[in-house]
């Protein structure tokens, strides 16, 4: 005897750019489930309902009609998450936090798309307690804002665009709690979406936070036209950085090796459709970074966690020679062919990776 199919959840997602959107049309369209999808600008959310479209981040994809869009003060928040099965956070890494604080006495689970390390935060005067001398990932974040909230992190490699045009696509849904990763599989997972659960937030986000990095590092090399020998070999370096640097923080080794490591990477890496992979081009043919960055209209965020990034390897004595280069870059103390000249200069060495 068959088991009757789950009702549709009630699903919160917080921030209307290009991602929140896109797995908001494809959880409401394709999953079946009951979506309302939060903008922080009510000028934003009345053109939406408008327009019945995503003008500024998915120009040209219909939102559908069953989709709610809603635009309440952030005061709101609380009480109104609270009324639905779970809460997305869809918005860039820096707003994170205090999304997460809003959420803190929910009681809802919570999930983040964001990618990267928050920026080191400076101690508070005679707080010791608030030091942060370096960057966080999402998971400590909500270890330091609330310690018992069910939370999870959803990644992978996937183009907003595709997702919500419904084409194949798959992603990881990493929690510590089993129940947390049950229930993101539950919402996410459908005949477009493949979900696989995870146990290692830790992995997952070490791999969607770097992949951003190396992307422009790769993008310089395209730029550049240095060929497609560099480019397996930037990305193959590279994903040894990453590996060696989630090693260093906890994480599972061999999550690397999945879609939130090396599936991410490439895509990211190689992509038509990848902004970091967009700003190393345009760094490459001699654009500066702020023309770069405002010639894409949208938030690349390896030019914003690049620093955070090397900085946190530091602190763990992990050498990232490709993030240091890309650093550099970014920071205008060497030019693209100086970057590449820095990296092919370095002495011979043998190739070690972390255990598997």
């Amino acid at each position: 005897m068959s088991s009757s199919p789950l009702p549709p959840l009630h699903i919160l997602v917080l921030g209307s750019g290009a991602w929140g959107t896109a797995l908001a049309i494809n959880m409401h369209m394709a999953g079946g489930h009951r979506v309302t999808l939060w903008s922080r600008s009510a000028e934003q959310a009345q053109a939406m309902q408008a327009t019945h479209e995503n003008v500024r981040y998915l120009p040209g994809i219909a939102l559908p009609q069953g989709l709610a869009i809603d635009s309440r003060a952030v005061t709101e928040l609380p009480r109104y998450a609270a009324g639905f099965d779970l809460v997305v956070i869809a918005t860039p890494m820096s707003a994170l936090r205090g999304m997460l604080t809003v959420l803190a006495e929910t009681g809802t689970p919570v999930a983040w798309l964001c990618k990267g390390f928050e920026q080191a935060r400076a101690a508070a005067a005679g707080r010791h307690a608030d030091s942060q001398p370096n960057g966080l990932l999402g998971h400590e974040i909500r270890a330091q804002v609330s310690p018992f909230m069910k939370a999870g992190v959803l990644s992978g490699p996937s183009f907003a665009q595709e997702v919500a045009k419904l084409q194949p696509s798959a992603l990881v849904a990493a929690s510590r709690d089993p129940a947390v990763s049950q229930l993101l599989v539950r919402a996410c997972h459908n005949a477009t979406l493949r979900v696989y659960a995870s146990d290692d937030p830790i992995g997952v986000e070490v791999g969607g936070a770097v992949k951003n990095v190396l992307a422009i590092a790769v993008g310089l090399c395209d730029g550049l036209g240095l060929g497609l020998n560099a480019r397996a070999a930037l990305i193959t370096r590279g994903l040894a950085e990453m590996a060696r640097l989630g090693f260093a923080l906890g994480a599972q080794t061999e999550t690397f090796m999945g879609l939130s490591g090396l599936g991410d990477l490439v895509l990211t890496a190689t992509g038509d459709l990848s902004r970091n992979r967009r700003v190393g081009m345009l760094l490459a043919q001699g654009q500066t970074l702020e023309q770069s960055v405002q010639s894409l209209g949208h938030v690349a965020e390896g030019v914003y966690s690049a620093r955070t990034v090397l900085a946190r390897a530091a602190s763990l004595d992990v050498d990232m020679p490709i993030t240091a280069g890309v650093v550099e870059l970014l920071d205008g103390r060497i030019t693209p062919a100086q970057a590449v000249s820095a990296l092919m200069e370095r002495g011979a060495t043998t190739e070690v990776h972390p255990p598997l």
